[in-house]
């Protein structure tokens, strides 16, 4: 049986074709539904209006290539706004479409499913509006914790202010605590594929070559401070630089580089499988 995921974060919305336990394609819009949203804690008209043309669009593309089951579930963005429900009425009343509003464990533990398919290890997943570290073990996940921060949250917060992103980012990721130590650290969302895709020069965008890539600690941090220093027309120009990430990767990477020094990581590898394969399994019921 075909099924079709639709993944709505803060920065994109993407769709997951899957049948016959493997996935068959994905595919991404970027929406930025969170734009304004750290200031203002409601989403603005236009972002929702956006956000929802982009989720209906794929659940109609989702029933054409003859998916059985059509799920879509929202992360921090809608969780966290104060208009959170309007937009999930919004939705619903463009496609019919229930969306699933998850809280920030629940995300967490879709994620760690999803990369590491109940192994040891965990996960760190910077987003648009949050970002989850998770670590389990014996199939179990026995630490998840959600920060209320993300690389479209730093963005409006702090612009590329590398001092003022440095000081809320340590504030805020300072709810990860100790972390329990993990034999190997995964790398999910557009944050750490987006630096992979830096790292390899991967152009265009080749699923196979950033899946399984090792970023260590000094690559994460030197990207960090490169980008961010960067005007953004000579950014545009990085050989695997994605457009629609230009302007938040920079503090998306020094997010990434907190969320690592926090899990005592020196490395993380980059996965191409994370919530929404973790979706299926968790809360669809879906066998891997």
């Amino acid at each position: 049986m075909k099924y079709a995921v639709i993944d709505i974060g803060s920065n994109s919305v993407r769709l997951l074709l899957w049948a016959d336990g493997r996935s068959i394609y994905k595919k991404i819009s970027t929406t930025r539904l969170a734009e304004g949203l750290a200031v203002s804690g409601t989403l603005n008209e236009a972002a929702m209006e956006r956000t929802a043309a982009a989720v209906a669009a794929f659940a109609e593309e989702g029933v054409r290539a003859g998916a059985g089951g059509v799920f879509a579930f929202a992360t921090a963005a809608v969780r966290g706004a104060g208009n959170g429900g309007a937009f999930v009425s919004l939705v619903r009343q463009k496609c019919g479409l229930a969306v699933d509003v998850i809280g920030g464990r629940e995300e967490a533990a879709c994620g760690w499913y999803g990369a590491l398919r109940g192994r040891d290890g965990g996960i760190v997943d910077v987003g648009g509006a949050s970002t989850e570290i998770t670590v389990g073990r014996g199939g179990r996940i026995e630490y998840a914790v959600s920060a209320d921060v993300g690389a479209v949250r730093l963005k409006d917060l702090c612009g590329e202010d590398e001092a003022r992103l440095s000081e809320i980012i340590a504030e805020k990721t300072a709810v990860f605590g100790a972390v329990p130590p993990c034999p190997l650290l995964c790398a999910v969302g557009g944050t750490a594929t987006s630096l992979a895709a830096l790292e390899t020069g991967c152009e265009p965008y080749d699923p196979a070559i950033i899946d399984g890539t090792v970023l260590s600690w000094n690559c994460v941090r030197a990207w960090a401070d490169r980008l961010l220093s960067m005007p953004a027309a000579e950014r545009l120009q990085l050989k695997g630089m994605d457009p629609r990430r230009a302007d938040i990767l920079g503090g998306g990477a020094l997010l990434l580089a907190a969320a690592m020094q926090r899990a005592g990581a020196d490395s993380v590898t980059v996965s191409e499988s994370d919530n929404m394969e973790g979706y299926l399994h968790t809360v669809a019921g879906v066998r891997l």
